[in-house]
């Protein structure tokens, strides 16, 4: 007897638009009642219309979804997904724009087994994809530091007394608290600005061979 068909729509936030993936669904067909759409991200499975979906499978039926991309962005999680849904549930899922992750193909254990192959391989080269993007980025900030770069929040530009204040503070006419107020900064930070700039002044000056 033949399942129940039923598709799944995820698009990462409630401004992106699910047509091309609703159109391609009712193509199949699939009854504009059996579709679930998710507006969230793809990073778990904790999402209400799926699991709401899931709850609806019985088995024989068949999930379609667009891309793998649109079940999950976590490949573990999207593994552990599978084997649910085709193990436990005991449904078939149809990849509409990779049709090798059918599992229905033929109806019996080939073609389950091709598509847990094609989908243990996918999963295989996005993990490897994450760990060399990772990497790519390890080095790269590496490279960009041993340059110079800074990363994180520019310095806030000093405020034009701050040379007046701290000669002030130095010479003992105002106090701490009030230098930093003067300069509107927390104490802790203008004596940390007033360290950096008399450093700097003074590599200036060996620099210039006053010393």
């Amino acid at each position: 007897m033949q399942g129940r068909i039923f598709g799944y729509v995820r698009v990462s936030a409630a401004d992106q638009n699910e047509d091309r993936q609703m159109a391609a669904l009712k193509a199949v067909p699939v009854s504009e009642d059996n579709i679930y759409i998710d507006k969230m991200s793809g990073k778990d499975f904790n999402r209400p219309q799926y699991k709401k979906m899931i709850k609806k499978f019985k088995p024989g039926d068949v999930l379609y979804i667009h891309s793998i991309d649109r079940l999950g962005r976590n490949y573990g999680e999207i593994l552990e997904q599978w084997r649910i849904l085709t193990k436990e549930k005991k449904i078939n899922i149809c990849v509409l724009d990779m049709p090798l992750l059918d599992t229905g193909k033929g109806r019996d254990l080939m073609g389950t087994f091709i598509a847990d192959l094609v989908l243990q391989i996918l999963s295989f080269v996005a993990e490897n994809e994450r760990a060399n993007i990772r990497k790519r980025q390890s080095e790269g900030i590496t490279a960009a530091k041993a340059r110079g770069v800074r990363f994180g929040r520019p310095p806030r530009e000093l405020p034009e007394n701050f040379d007046e204040v701290r000669k002030a503070w130095r010479e003992g006419k105002i106090t701490l608290k009030t230098a930093a107020k003067m300069c509107d900064m927390p104490e802790g930070t203008f004596y940390g600005k007033v360290r950096k700039r008399e450093e700097e002044k003074e590599e200036d000056n060996v620099e210039a061979g006053k010393y």
